[in-house]
């Protein structure tokens, strides 16, 4: 994935976060206004029992905000390329306000009477809520739309296919750049040389594809061949066996697959994802946050526990507290571990490449 588009998938979803968070402050702030100090609504709905001050209601924002941002998180709305319709956006919107603002309510009832809320205010942060984060959406969609038409961000996709489908994707994803894809050419399997799909670029035969991939940087191929020809793409999986790149495949029908797969929608066009690369820029962030926080807090925790362990260790055995192992992570990357020592030193020395003793 080439590094633009990887700063996208992590900028855009950022970029959403922070203009829902803004929106949602703003609604708390907006209502408290309304309610207690525009005057043609106090009219109609006299104040009786005097005017909170306004940092309650702002602290209050402060500790939701969070909350409302994982209600959001929860129902997949910080996806970058989110083409879908203003009314459905509109729906999953009012939807997900409506959880936060439960929420809301329920924290309100553990501090009643440390909080003295206004049930005004909670319908019209409600409303404002609803209102101020489709708004923010809005720009947020059309900033995204302008950065893909400017070619910005874009993945890098090509087409192993020259039947009429083929021919389709290549024009469609051509004109849409709010698919996100750049489509930089398409691949043949006739061995024929000829330029099938007129006008469009032929990057090369099947076993071009490997060095093809790494010569563009192509981040995506999309298939589109005879289902019958199943030869195909085991030799498209078998040259591209270890490259990090990801196969869509639109298919005739689904009973040549047997294995798990996702259909997903693009464009109208229906794909079968085959291989997918497991996490983007933003997931990979969301994991690794993940991942440093809760580790650190089950050290904390378990930390009594770690030190009788180290205790057992030395005073049994003279060798050290831990030992270090190798192991191997993403894309063959090696790293060392640390675990409490279990076995004598150079004890794996011992062993065989089968793991058995010598």
């Amino acid at each position: 994935m080439s590094n633009k588009s990887s700063k996208i998938e992590l900028y855009i979803p950022l970029l959403t976060i922070i203009v829902d968070a803004i929106a949602i402050f703003a609604a708390f702030l907006f209502s408290y206004y309304i309610r207690f100090d525009f005057a043609p609504f106090a009219k109609l709905f006299p104040v009786t029992k005097g005017v909170p001050e306004p940092v309650g209601y702002i602290e209050f924002a402060l500790i939701i905000i969070p909350i409302w941002l994982l209600v959001f998180h929860s129902r997949k709305m910080y996806r970058i390329r989110r083409n879908v319709f203003v009314l459905d956006e509109l729906f999953v919107i009012i939807k997900c306000v409506t959880i936060g603002m439960l929420f809301a309510m329920g924290l309100v009832f553990l501090l009643k009477g440390d909080f003295p809320y206004s049930r005004l205010v909670f319908a019209l942060i409600w409303i404002n809520s609803i209102i101020l984060i489709t708004i923010g959406r809005y720009f947020t969609l059309k900033f995204e739309k302008n950065l893909y038409n400017k070619g910005v961000g874009l993945n890098k996709a090509a087409i192993l296919g020259t039947n009429e489908m083929a021919e389709n994707i290549y024009e469609r994803f051509s004109k849409d750049k709010f698919t996100g894809y750049d489509v930089l050419g398409y691949f043949d399997y006739e061995h024929s040389g000829e330029n099938f799909i007129e006008g469009k670029l032929r990057l090369g035969e099947l076993k071009d594809i490997p060095d093809k991939i790494r010569e563009l940087n192509i981040d995506k191929i999309f298939i589109s061949i005879p289902s019958s020809r199943h030869d195909i793409l085991e030799e498209l999986f078998r040259i591209c066996e270890g490259i990090n790149i990801e196969f869509m495949y639109t298919p005739d029908f689904v009973d040549m697959i047997t294995s798990r797969l996702k259909i997903e929608e693009v464009d109208g066009i229906p794909f079968m994802k085959l291989k997918k690369i497991p996490m983007n820029a933003w997931n990979r962030l969301m994991k690794r946050t993940f991942d440093i926080v809760f580790s650190l807090l089950f050290i904390f925790i378990l930390s009594p526990v770690l030190l009788i362990i180290s205790i057992l260790v030395k005073a049994t055995s003279k060798t050290p507290l831990f030992s270090r192992q190798e192991r191997v992570g993403l894309d063959g990357n090696k790293f060392m571990i640390l675990k409490f020592r279990s076995m004598r030193v150079d004890a794996e020395k011992g062993r065989s490449a089968n793991g058995q003793e010598r």
